[in-house]
């Protein structure tokens, strides 16, 4: 008998920014790689004979858990990667839902029906993840082996393992967990599901006590759509968000402005420089707050930044407030102060060349 821990990918920076991830790389979270440690310890008396992740990086990263301490090299297996989503990837959940809601209500409910331009079907998913994992199972016969994944194909092979259709999988069968782990059983012929997306390396103790009470987004939950701003529009509504942020001064200048909504209401501003990572302002409207729609800002000033071969983000705060909060929250490590109260942030964005 062959087994095989499938496991998903940490949290991911598509996870908490409400970005469509599809096959497009993203980095993992810093409560991801607070995720890895934990699964790095669930599985520290557990021996595996092999490791095997997607291609993508949030997988490889994830997978560093085991490799890593167990000496062991890393496969990469692209048929293990996530669903491809077409011209939906690198886009936000807040703008896919706006201009597409029947096919987000599909994607998530009715997969038999779900097709956008250039992306997969689920029904390819299933097929191309099925025959991934039952070819590394009849090349290991007998061995116990770790496979990385992802949520989106790793909960359509568990439905098909269950004799869910793909018409029934968005109601029968949920998303596991980040680094939620299943454990397969393979007798040479077929695939057989002994337990599926159990997270218990995430209730302990240990684990929990890194968890902060900050409110965050969940499964396909939209969020915010972005939309830049230019000329006279962007100058009162820079002023009147630098004023709410408890700025004082002229704005600094800066080429890119977004402004966040949810749905037709606007909801916050992101004011930067993408060529350097400095971000000038980060505001959410106060009607706003409190919905996990802040972190959202961050993932556009991530996006924009790295585009442009970026690989750190830069803030200055004020002493003490929200804005100090919010950077800590999302990441930000204090550095010098530039001038008498304030002080600069940094937040490392770029990709672990080792992994």
């Amino acid at each position: 008998m062959t087994n095989l821990y499938l496991i998903r990918h940490a949290e991911a920076e598509g996870n908490l920014y409400r970005i469509a991830q599809g096959q497009h790389d993203s980095n993992l979270t810093d409560r991801g790689w607070r995720q890895v440690r934990a699964l790095e310890r669930r599985f520290a008396d557990i021996p595996i004979d092999a490791v095997y992740a997607s291609d993508l990086y949030r997988t490889r990263a994830t997978a560093s858990a085991l490799y890593q301490p167990k000496n062991l090299p890393l496969h990469r297996c692209p048929g293990l990667r996530e669903i491809c989503v077409g011209d939906w990837e690198g886009r936000t959940w807040g703008d896919i839902a706006r201009q597409y809601p029947q096919e987000m209500a599909d994607f998530g409910i009715r997969m038999d029906r779900w097709s956008i331009p250039g992306a997969e079907t689920p029904a390819e998913v299933l097929a191309r993840v099925k025959a991934a994992v039952e070819d590394i199972a009849r090349a290991n016969p007998g061995k116990t082996l770790a496979l990385f994944s992802h949520g989106y194909a790793i909960r359509l092979l568990l439905a098909n393992l269950q004799g869910i259709s793909l018409r029934d999988t968005g109601e029968k069968s949920p998303t596991g967990d980040n680094t939620a782990v299943s454990l397969l059983e393979w007798d040479g012929e077929d695939l057989r599901a002994v337990f599926m997306n159990d997270n218990r390396h995430l209730q302990t103790p240990e684990y929990l006590a890194g968890e902060k009470s900050v409110r965050r987004a969940f499964a396909l939950e939209p969020g915010l759509w972005f939309r830049p701003l230019e000329g006279p529009e962007a100058a009162e509504r820079l002023a009147a968000a630098w004023a709410g942020a408890g700025e004082s001064g002229p704005v600094p200048a800066a080429p890119l402005t977004l402004e966040g909504l949810l749905d037709r209401e606007p909801a916050g501003l992101l004011h930067m420089e993408p060529e350097t990572g400095r971000i000038h302002l980060a505001y959410i409207r106060p009607d706003s707050r409190r919905r996990g729609l802040g972190i959202q800002l961050l993932g556009q000033a991530v996006q924009h930044t790295r585009q442009r071969g970026g690989a750190e983000l830069t803030a200055v705060s004020g002493p003490g407030g929200a804005g100090e909060a919010y950077l800590r929250d999302c990441g930000f490590v204090p550095q010098e102060q530039p001038a008498e109260g304030r002080t600069l942030w940094r937040k490392y964005i770029g990709f672990d060349p080792s992994i």
